[in-house]
């Protein structure tokens, strides 16, 4: 089957342009429009086929027949939802067969300064669905059935949902011609580029939003309009392009929220049962949003299916689960993934002004089959006392009917606020792992970060740690025992034996790995690496600013042409870097740099200075 080879298709090629290589450069036809969306599908239910791709836009973009199926059965809720109406979910799916539209520079360059979790995913697509099921006499199975996807590698979900409420319904009602309209709106949107507050117009109404810079707090305010700017009409302000309203979200299971978070934190196999896709990946997405500011590492998949590729791969019974977040509708995998150490079943959202019933803590062993009652179904103990406090303060909210952004934002603070005080000991002790600066000089190699040792941050702890700091008590020892002990698939390379791409794309060693039995979370290792990387950056450009302070001509005296020319491409090399934004270096410094650049090649003999001068 290839969904994707319909009338409607064909039809659509003709209207957006002729078939590119499928990477748009800077100024080439809708490359404002992949700086935010990969395409646009729409997913119909065909008698004799079932799901079926029935368009894409712009239709150059190419998708694998794994890729179409995929999307396909995600973008139709399970039989045993039953959607009535429209409906509002996400997805997020791996990418097949390697990176087919590499980013071009503006885009790497944007994520150097987006928050980690808000940079493009490289590996996988998220899919942002509109559903609509309606009775209608036309049709032959009596009902209306069609979903309009967003496919991006943008975790804009608050965005996404916001554009799809104001296109979908139009896009119903009048179907191709609407949606060409869309895309061509879009492909005039500027860059999403961190720390901007951006217009962006759609079907007569003007989306601001706040793209997040790395280097903003973490609960940024609405964005505001610029005074010198008067639009008209009034533009609709979105408070974030991400944030879902948490509290909503958490409502059956503000309880246990302490609990959920100690599992997101240490990358735990989570199943996550739900009546409809839409609550399935609200509470999926919740989840993996409570660990900010660091990045959620761990697999997840805010909606999956029995038919998705990676079934098996996920429900296998060989090895141990994989750490991932799993959102399903289909009571078939209660029973099949039994064996899972932790699963959440969650009701029918009930937005009453009383805190909704809580689902109760129970153990795996108590698991039924289909007829399973909600609940959180796990063996583990939390380390840290919950937060009776908190809990009072959010009942205390819904009697006085205070506003879901509000309570949301008393949850979110809450949650930094123990992800912070997980992390701060961890920040301090690898700051201590950095050289002296005075042991950086102008024309030595710069000394290495010393290694992470496991046995000497857990003393450092016991002085340090959160316990004597942090409000909230509990063991805080033993959560970070506990993280020290959990295994990850596939993070236990020995030091130096691989290497990875640079930005550049020449290979780079990997850091030098913890202590082997050290946090292997995915969460920690994606953390450490960070970390380490900004740190051998520091490195890099103190050493450069401690050559651009030396006498360069002192140093040339009695050096042969060969050291010479060695200064002049390790200059070159990282000047490259430091206007790539990947050194933090001072523009004085790099023009003292390409000084000393040029004056070294000037002391050289003329066949050398016109190998290394400028073309």
């Amino acid at each position: 089957m290839d969904p994707g080879a319909g009338a409607g298709q064909q039809r659509a090629r003709g209207r957006l342009g002729a078939p590119s290589s499928g990477t748009r450069a800077p100024g080439t036809p809708w490359a404002r429009f992949s700086a935010w969306l990969e395409c646009v599908c729409v997913v119909t239910f065909d008698l004799e086929l079932g799901q079926a791709l029935e368009l894409v836009y712009p239709s150059d973009f190419q998708l694998t027949d794994k890729e179409k199926s995929s999307i396909c059965y995600l973008s139709f809720p399970d039989s045993h939802s039953g959607c009535l109406g429209d409906t509002q979910f996400s997805f997020r799916i791996r990418q097949c067969g390697g990176q087919r539209r590499p980013g071009h520079v503006g885009e790497k360059r944007s994520d150097s300064w987006a928050p980690a979790s808000l940079q493009r995913e490289p590996a996988h697509f998220f899919g942002y669905v509109y559903f609509r099921q309606v009775k209608d006499s036309s049709m032959k199975r009596g009902y209306f059935q069609k979903s309009l996807v967003l496919l991006s590698r943008l975790p804009f979900v608050r965005l996404f949902q916001a554009l799809l409420g104001l296109v979908a319904p139009e896009f119903f009602d009048k179907l191709a011609p609407c949606l060409e309209a869309v895309c061509n709106e879009i492909d005039q949107w500027p860059a999403p580029a961190p720390g901007q507050t951006l217009n962006l117009p759609i079907m007569g109404v003007v989306l601001q939003v706040h793209i997040p810079l790395r280097a903003d707090t973490p609960e940024p305010g609405p964005p505001k309009q610029s005074s010198h700017e008067t639009l008209l009409p009034a533009p609709v302000v979105l408070p974030s392009v991400h944030e879902l309203d948490l509290f909503r979200c958490f409502r059956p299971v503000l309880a246990h929220v302490q609990l959920l978070w100690e599992l997101m934190l240490l990358g735990e196999p989570l199943l996550v049962l739900a009546p409809s896709p839409a609550v399935s990946s609200e509470m999926v997405l919740a989840l993996t949003s409570c660990l900010q500011p660091l990045k959620f590492c761990c697999d997840y998949r805010p909606y999956f299916t029995i038919h998705d590729s990676e079934f098996k791969e996920f429900t296998t019974r060989t090895q141990a689960p994989p750490n991932v977040v799993l959102g399903v509708t289909n009571p078939f995998f209660i029973k099949t993934l039994q064996h899972w150490p932790h699963i959440l079943r969650v009701g029918e959202p009930k937005m009453s002004g009383d805190l909704p019933k809580q689902v109760k803590l129970k153990k795996p062993s108590r698991l039924k089959t289909l007829d399973t009652k909600p609940g959180l179904y796990t063996a583990y103990t939390a380390h840290l006392h919950r937060d009776k406090a908190l809990l009072r303060r959010l009942l205390k909210g819904l009697q006085k009917k205070r506003p879901s952004d509000v309570q949301t934002a008393v949850l979110r603070r809450h949650l930094l606020e123990l992800t912070q005080s997980f992390i701060i000991p961890l920040e301090h002790y690898m700051a201590s792992l950095m050289p002296l600066q005075k042991g950086i000089v102008p024309w030595k190699t710069p000394p290495q970060i010393r290694p992470f040792r496991q046995d000497d941050f857990l003393l450092s702890l016991e002085r340090a740690g959160p316990q004597l700091t942090c409000v909230l008590k509990g063991d805080w020892l033993g959560l970070y025992r506990w993280a020290a002990r959990r295994r990850g698939p596939g993070l236990l390379r020995p030091v130096g034996a691989h290497t990875h791409p640079s930005a550049h794309g020449s290979p780079q060693p990997h850091p030098p790995r913890p202590d082997r039995r050290f946090f292997k979370s995915p969460h920690f290792d994606g953390w450490y690496r960070q970390r380490h990387r900004e740190m051998t950056q520091k490195l890099e450009a103190l050493h450069l600013e401690a050559i651009c302070e030396a006498n360069i001509e002192i140093w040339m005296k009695d050096k042969s042409e060969v050291e010479v020319v060695d200064l002049i491409l390790k200059l070159r090399e990282r000047l490259v870097r430091a206007q790539g934004h990947q050194l933090p270096v001072t523009e004085a410094t790099l023009t003292r740099a390409r000084l000393y650049i040029d004056t070294a090649i000037g002391s050289l003999p003329k066949d050398l200075q016109a190998v290394l001068g400028p073309p």
